[in-house]
């Protein structure tokens, strides 16, 4: 997990001297002598002459410190840890040059101030001993016990040499992670205290690094330590990160705000005197300070808004510390009388909690000047939930019934990771998944009987039904918001109640990824069209493979056992079946395969003539046809959820077809003259694929119409009635104004079996006298 680090002799893929080499030679007796020195001078003041910073003696006296909380025996592990790791890192030092157990003492302390317990303090001394040293778990095991064992390999990154791309090491590392802070939640504020230390010391690593870990950081330890309502650290994350990925913009805003500081002083200065006197007069009690906004609040303001820095006004907030919760609303008036509130800028999350269990009064009012000044109003107790978040208070307890309200949340979050693990595919999936649920704000909503639940903004009410549970969610038909029936998509307000109506014969619609907001939804949605429609995807992706087969000329006589054991390694699937699914769902491409089996038949001289008996797709030789020759998927509408039909151009059996294989979405019909479709095709030409009509369809499709009709009475039944009686279904009309009051369009979405059951509704449209013309209509 150290990122800044250096390489003075031969190095690891971590920029680590290597431990089974040691130091050079002329080193050893410097460290030797520093090693007899340190059992005097560990533990206390050094006398010992100034060494250069990699000869230096690191002490934990400061550690040692900041652990009176703990036992004594609970404090001799602690530098039994630190004794191991020292010795595990010896010939190891940092970019800086310093050694390398500096940055563990430092995570260490990061760790103590949130008063963790003693194998949180020694999993921080040790984090980097499995992953960058030749000390196994095991090794910690035996030395310092199972527990703190564990937290140590859960914060170890897997061996980089296992994957393919960064990418996909990075993914499957930050999985590990999430997997071990779900079983236990130290692990991540373990990780947090390394990531933090980290982001403190990188100026040492080159620029290129910076940007990376930076953007690394951003986008994902921040939003974590938000999540888990580490606000400290989670400003601390945010503001470092903006540093090293925006230099320039970061100074420029850091000057701005420097200079503001001087010209506001004495503003500052005067609502607080005046705030405390008017406290004073009525005899509460409270701790008023004035707090200065990150640099990087301000920065996301000035983009968001689209203002300049002069512009952005509340550069500076009040925070008002009380005894108890009635003082919190007292204090709330008392400042209401004092200065004038904004309107609409008044959030109280005393009465409903944020998501990560941060609770405080936040009011906006018009200062001396009419200057706008923040006020956050809170308990102690809130403030130090509202700053440390799920370590505020720390005790753990495995299961403990005992845990804060703050706790709670955290640990319902942390089981919901354990859901989406269940229900993706693999670790890049879960990590898309995890962080769309890694959001900033939320939306309150509540269920039929009273309970609130907090969603991310802009979910929708079927992500609502699978927050509550993924059955509910893949058997919802449909939802009533405030007592009325409303689309699954409707995005969901604050104080909506939501009645979910499931059925036992409903299944997840593909179409649903395309506005469900939450990870879970989009987790439990992808996984049931994985497994409840495996077979169906089974047929298609074994379908499209035995075509791309035919195209690349190879005998599937000739795909013997090692050949599929040879690809499967390449591709990184369990089985064959795996494949063939994964290329049905889009995420393999059977051209791209089939040239692969192709390379590995060749490869072998085509000596191996092994048959797959049990193989129902594959095509025997004989019926091989000639080379690059192309034959289409057929298409009978009953493949299922595996393909669907695309509501840009609604394709219906006559026209003339072609297929995309969406990312995790099965195979997409379009007509081959879909506007749409054709600037798809530009632009990603390997996932299409030749598809066409099977020769006996028994389902009916869907077909959008524009009907120009007269104005007048009763013209939309009659029109209705044209449809109805050429036996067609009426899924959908609406109405809109063309020639003001001459005329009208009404546009119909009707069912039909086929183009030629399209043009007997046609016929009987025009054969109605209301209508002036009928013309089939598709999404542009």
């Amino acid at each position: 997990m150290e990122l800044p680090l250096s390489n003075p002799n031969t190095s690891d893929s971590h920029g680590l001297s290597s431990p089974k080499e040691g130091v050079k030679a002329e080193n050893k007796s410097i460290i030797a002598t520093l090693l007899a020195q340190s059992s005097r001078h560990l533990f206390g003041p050094t006398s010992a002459p100034k060494l250069p910073l990699k000869h230096q003696v690191v002490s934990i006296e400061g550690l040692i410190s900041k652990l009176g909380y703990l036992k004594p025996a609970e404090i001799a592990e602690i530098k039994k840890a630190f004794h191991f790791s020292d010795n595990a890192h010896l010939g190891q030092y940092r970019h800086s040059g310093e050694p390398y157990i500096t940055h563990p003492v430092a995570v260490a302390e990061l760790c103590a101030t949130w008063r963790l317990d003693a194998p949180s303090i020694m999993a921080a001394l040790l984090h980097d001993v499995i992953e960058d040293t030749l000390c196994t778990k095991a090794d910690l095991v035996d030395k310092f016990g199972s527990k703190v064992a564990e937290l140590v390999e859960g914060l170890t990154k897997l061996d980089k040499l296992e994957f393919q791309s960064h990418a996909e090491a990075q993914a499957e590392s930050f999985q590990k992670m999430f997997m071990a802070m779900a079983r236990d939640v130290r692990v991540i504020l373990v990780k947090l205290a390394d990531r933090t230390h980290n982001m403190r010391t990188l100026d040492a690593v080159p620029m290129e690094k910076r940007r990376r870990v930076a953007a690394e950081t951003i986008e994902i330890y921040a939003p974590i330590a938000h999540r888990l309502g580490l606000n400290i650290i989670y400003r601390d994350l945010q503001d470092l990160s903006f540093r090293y990925s925006m230099p320039m913009r970061f100074r420029v805003i850091e000057k701005a705000v420097k200079r503001a500081r001087g010209n506001r002083k004495e503003m500052v200065e005067k609502i607080l005197q005046t705030t405390r006197l008017a406290f004073a007069k009525l005899n509460v009690e409270v701790d008023l300070r004035g707090r200065e906004k990150t640099l990087f609040s301000i920065y996301s303001k000035m983009r968001n808004k689209h203002l300049s820095f002069t512009q952005v006004l509340d550069v500076y907030a009040f925070r008002v510390t009380v005894s108890s919760i009635d003082e919190c609303y007292r204090a709330l008036g008392i400042l209401h009388s004092m200065y004038k509130p904004m309107p609409g800028k008044f959030k109280d999350y005393i009465a409903i909690p944020k998501i990560n269990g941060y609770q405080s009064l936040h009011t906006t009012l018009l200062g001396p000047s009419g200057v706008p000044v923040e006020f956050q109003i809170r308990t102690r107790d809130m403030h130090a939930v509202a700053e440390s978040g799920v370590a505020a208070h720390w005790a753990y307890k495995d299961g403990s019934p005992d845990m804060s309200e703050v706790q709670n949340r955290a640990h319902q979050w942390l089981q919901s990771l354990i859901d989406i693990q269940d229900s993706s595919g693999d670790s890049q999936e879960f990590l898309e998944h995890v962080k769309i649920d890694l959001f900033p704000d939320a939306v309150y909503v509540f269920t039929p009987k009273g309970h609130i639940r907090a969603l991310p903004r802009g979910a929708t009410a079927l992500d609502f039904a699978y927050s509550i549970h993924s059955d509910l969610g893949n058997t919802c038909v449909a939802v009533k918001i405030n007592g009325l029936q409303l689309p699954l998509r409707s995005e969901l307000k604050n104080g909506d109640i939501i009645e979910v109506v499931p059925s036992s014969n409903s299944q997840p619609n593909p179409g649903w990824l395309a506005f469900v907001r939450t990870g879970k939804a989009r987790a439990s949605i992808r996984h049931s069209l994985k497994t409840t429609h495996y077979a169906e995807s089974l047929q298609l992706g074994e379908r499209l493979l035995a075509s791309a087969l035919r195209q690349q000329a190879v005998d599937a006589g000739l795909l013997s056992p090692e050949i599929w054991e040879k690809l499967l390694h390449w591709t990184g699937d369990k089985t064959r079946d795996e494949a063939c699914v994964n290329i049905a769902l889009g995420r393999r491409s059977a051209q791209e395969l089939a040239i692969r089996l192709k390379i590995l038949i060749d490869e072998e001289g085509g000596a191996t003539q092994m048959r797959l008996g049990a193989s129902d797709w594959v095509t025997p030789p004989q019926e091989i046809s000639s080379p690059h020759q192309r034959q289409a998927i057929l298409v009978d509408g009953r493949e299922g959820n595996s393909m669907s039909f695309q509501s840009c151009c609604h394709p219906i059996p006559g026209d003339n077809i072609i297929g995309y294989l969406g990312k995790g979405e099965g195979l997409q019909i379009h007509t081959n003259d879909c506007p749409l479709a054709l600037r798809m095709l530009s632009k990603d030409n390997d996932k299409w694929v030749e598809v066409e009509w099977g020769k006996e369809i028994n389902r009916e499709f869907d077909v959008d119409l524009a009907i120009d009709t007269h104005q007048g009475k009763g013209v939309l039944a009659r029109v209705a009635s044209s449809v109805t009686s050429a036996d067609s279904n009426i899924l959908n009309v609406s109405m809109d104004d063309r020639y003001k009051e001459d005329a009208v369009t009404i546009r119909f979405t009707i069912q039909v079996a086929d183009r030629l059951h399209l043009a007997k509704v046609m016929r009987s449209l025009r054969a109605n006298h209301d209508v002036m013309r009928v013309t089939r209509t598709r999404t542009t």
